[in-house]
């Protein structure tokens, strides 16, 4: 004969619903603090210096929230337009030359140049498997973002002695957004099927939420399997 499952308290009712309301409640009003946040930083950059006759402020009695960022990803755009073609060109060259002369500047501006045109513009097809490696000592396993072969000076030492690397990104829990860049031989990486997206819940969640069960079809290829088992094609770890 089944049990009957035990009567909760009053008070471990009202904390189970405050929680569960905790849970609803919580990640929306933080994406929206967050995403008035961002607004709200937009417009304190860019209303200041918008003409009053262009500033939708000047025509009304209150402030538009979001004007200034709307304005600034519309220059932005266009910005992005006119760069594209041959005096758009000629002029972003011309200017680079300008602060390439400038010792310090010169430094931040190709660093961080570099970041966004990697980023943004997707160069390379960096982050686009997840993989496992022995991390921090053999027997434990640490989940990684694959990134690129090894390259330039540093695949060139490595190829003299003999190794065959692979640039990983080691994320931390609960902020994968730091970490380290490790050099792993590329045999000793496990790929697996899921996507950075679903990498990224197990990585926050501090391994709490799993990602979705993968198609039946899937699921035979979605074990865990060694890099050098992979189809071999020019870069196979980022195809």
């Amino acid at each position: 004969m089944d049990q009957k499952a035990p009567r909760l308290s009053i008070a471990t009712r009202i904390r189970n619903n405050f929680l569960t309301g905790l849970i609803i409640c919580a990640p929306i009003a933080i994406t929206l603090w967050l995403t008035w946040s961002v607004v709200r930083w937009a417009d304190s950059w860019v209303k200041p210096y918008i003409p009053a006759r262009y500033d939708p402020d000047s025509y009304l009695n209150f402030a538009v929230p979001g004007s200034g960022l709307v304005i600034a990803l519309i220059a932005i755009t266009v910005i992005g337009f006119l760069g594209k073609n041959l005096i758009g060109r000629s002029i972003v060259e011309f200017s680079e030359s300008l602060v390439n002369r400038v010792p310090l500047v010169r430094s931040i501006y190709k660093s961080v140049k570099q970041i966004f045109e990697t980023v943004l513009k997707e160069r390379g097809n960096s982050f686009k498997k997840v993989g496992l490696i022995e991390y921090p000592s053999p027997g434990l396993w640490a989940l990684v973002f694959i990134a690129t072969d090894a390259k330039g000076e540093i695949a060139t030492k490595f190829e003299a002695m003999g190794l065959d690397m692979v640039a990983v990104f080691l994320p931390p829990t609960p902020v994968p957004t730091a970490g380290f860049l490790i050099y792993v031989p590329r045999e000793k990486i496990v790929v697996l099927d899921m996507t950075p997206e679903e990498a990224a819940k197990v990585l926050i969640s501090g391994g709490l939420v799993s990602p979705e069960e993968l198609a039946s079809s899937k699921a035979e290829a979605g074990r865990a399997r060694p890099v050098a088992a992979i189809e071999q094609a020019k870069d196979p770890l980022t195809s």
